[in-house]
C-alpha cells in the first residue's frame, strides 16, 4: 500500500496547531508510560499501522518492557497492568469506540476511582489526540516506519 497523500505538506500550519497540542500532553498530569499504552492500545483498536508501529516504538524508548506491549491487545486477561492502568486503557476503549448512549456511569466511576479530575480530563484530551491522529494515518495510508528518523524513533532499534 503506498500512501495517498502527505497531509502534513498539504496542511501544515494545521498539524503544527495539532502536533503542538499533542506535544502539551507530555506536560499533562497523566505518566508517559499510561500515554504510551493509551496511544497503542488506541491505534490497535482503530486498526492504524502507523500508529502501531510508532506507539511501540516510542514506548520502548520510553523504557516500556517488550512483554507489556504484547500484552497491551489482551490487557484484560494480563497480569501485567496496575488498576490504574487498567483504568485508563478502560477509558481508552470507551472514548475510542463511543457506545451508543455515552459513557456509562459505571465505567466513569470506575475509571474517577483512579484518576483525579484534572488527571481524567487530561487522559481523555490524549484519547482524542491519538483517535485524531489514527484517522489521519488511516485516511491517507501512512506507511509504518516512513517518519523514523524524523521523529527520533530510529532509537528504539526496531527496524
Amino acid at each position: 500500500m503506498t500512501q495517498r497523500i502527505n497531509y502534513v505538506k498539504q496542511s501544515p500550519e494545521l498539524f503544527r496547531k495539532f502536533l503542538e497540542v499533542n506535544n502539551q500532553l507530555r506536560e499533562s498530569a497523566v505518566e508517559e508510560s499510561i500515554l504510551d499504552l493509551v496511544s497503542l492500545r488506541a491505534s490497535q483498536m482503530n486498526g492504524c499501522a502507523f500508529c502501531v508501529d510508532m506507539h511501540v516504538k516510542e514506548a520502548r524508548i520510553h523504557g516500556e518492557r517488550e512483554l507489556r506491549l504484547h500484552h497491551v491487545a489482551i490487557w484484560r486477561e494480563s497480569t501485567l497492568f496496575s488498576a490504574r492502568e487498567r483504568a485508563a486503557l478502560t477509558w481508552t476503549e470507551v472514548l475510542t469506540k463511543l457506545p451508543e448512549h455515552g459513557v456509562p456511569d459505571d465505567v466513569y466511576e470506575h475509571v474517577r476511582t483512579q484518576f483525579s479530575e484534572k488527571e481524567l480530563s487530561d487522559l481523555t484530551f490524549a484519547v482524542m489526540m491519538i483517535n485524531g491522529w489514527n484517522r489521519a494515518s488511516i485516511a491517507f495510508r501512512v506507511v509504518p516506519g516512513s517518519s523514523d528518523k524524523a521523529y527520533g524513533l530510529d532509537k528504539a532499534n526496531l527496524a
